[in-house]
């Protein structure tokens, strides 16, 4: 084989989800399921007047608050000339195009055109709008079908409500990394050696792995808090933590640590080779122990502890995983045909999920965008 051949065979890159052989090909190449509530941002960082531009598995979506506080979503065009509605204005509860001042609502519909309409009458013009929502501080799209968004709710978080809500923390991280190398990352502990500076955990044991329908879960035996700073914390506040189990209730992580601390992690599949990682970590506080005495912990003492545990521990630990899943999908990208030699039996049951709803997902008729203010309705198009 000449050089040239040889060339043009390593710049083959992975298969698709069509061509893929094997169950690690066919993983890699598996988007998530469009059908469900994702979070796309944080709350705060969209104020009104404000638009910014989030993703769904290469879908660019303009998300704006209008000045009456509103979140809305559209689709992140203009449909004259295609430019990015997020490069215009807010303009009261509407978003306006820069280029020539089209004005949609939040349905998607054009409501006014800054342009003499040269004696046309006046188009009726529509691009696709997503449900959105806020809840627990996050901002969520269903970027499916728009009938199915009040049958699948917003994810729940029972330790977040009321008034005993525990004490929570929240990070978020961009990796360039397939969603199922996230996933697999958050729920093979096999992984410690990669933590071994800061012992986030080690001597782990898979104890059990099972699935059920759309659910995975996992549960490992432990040790944690080998750290000065974590284990003062951990052995003060009276947290035990030997078993972690681990339920992915697809598209949602769920990660405890012994009874009191809970890693909730969402993500968002913004291209076939990156993804936004939004975690929720709760912590129940509620007594600190000092020798014989003992004493309950205010808020602001429980959020400085786990401020604590964050700036020692967690952003380093995460900052490692964020660097091993990028590797790790260029070592796919860039061999993608290498036997997959996994050892762990549960990451079978990860990725089986991940295949099987993505081609269900591929088997539905994808929603057409609406026209002329119809409704959305579902179509046949083979090219999804």
């Amino acid at each position: 084989m000449d050089a040239g051949s040889s060339s043009a065979h390593e710049a083959v890159g992975p298969p698709s989800f069509g061509e893929a052989r094997g169950r690690r090909q066919k993983a890699r190449a598996a988007g998530l399921d469009p059908d469900y509530w994702y979070a796309v941002a944080y709350d705060k960082a969209v104020a009104p007047g404000r638009s910014v531009e989030v993703r769904f598995w290469d879908r660019s979506i303009a998300l704006y608050r209008g000045r009456d506080g509103v979140l809305r979503a559209l689709e992140n065009r203009c449909a004259h000339r295609q430019l990015a509605l997020t490069l215009g204005e807010v303009t009261g509860c509407h978003l306006t195009c820069t280029y020539h001042g089209w004005t949609y609502d939040g349905d998607g519909r054009v409501v006014h055109y800054a342009h003499d309409l040269f004696g046309r009458p006046r188009p009726e013009v529509r691009i696709r709008s997503y449900p959105v929502t806020s809840r627990y501080g996050l901002i969520w799209i269903f970027p499916g079908d728009p009938r199915l968004a009040g049958q699948r709710g917003v994810p729940h978080l029972p330790e977040l409500d009321g008034g005993s809500a525990w004490t929570r923390m929240d990070l978020s991280y961009d990796w360039s990394a397939h969603h199922s190398v996230v996933l697999e990352n958050f729920n093979d502990l096999a992984h410690e050696y990669l933590h071994r500076k800061y012992q986030a955990f080690w001597d782990a044991r898979l104890a059990d792995h099972a699935s059920s329908g759309d659910t995975v879960r996992t549960r490992y035996h432990v040790s944690i808090g080998n750290k000065p700073v974590v284990g003062w914390i951990l052995r003060h506040v009276q947290l035990k933590a030997e078993v972690i189990e681990m339920t992915y209730d697809y598209p949602y992580q769920l990660t405890e640590v012994g009874d009191r601390i809970r890693f909730r992690a969402f993500f968002l599949p913004t291209s076939p080779t990156t993804t936004r990682v939004f975690i929720v970590l709760s912590c129940q506080l509620t007594s600190f122990h000092c020798g014989p005495v003992r004493f309950g912990v205010p808020r602001p003492l429980a959020r400085a502890l786990t401020g604590v545990s964050r700036s020692v521990l967690l952003d380093r630990v995460f900052s490692q995983d964020g660097a091993a899943v990028t590797w790790e999908q260029s070592g796919y990208e860039a061999h993608h045909d290498a036997p997959s030699l996994e050892l762990n039996p549960s990451m079978a049951l990860f990725q089986d999920l991940i295949i099987r709803k993505w081609a269900d997902t591929l088997s539905r008729p994808p929603v057409r965008t609406p026209r002329n203010g119809r409704a959305p309705t579902p179509e046949t198009d083979s090219g999804r």
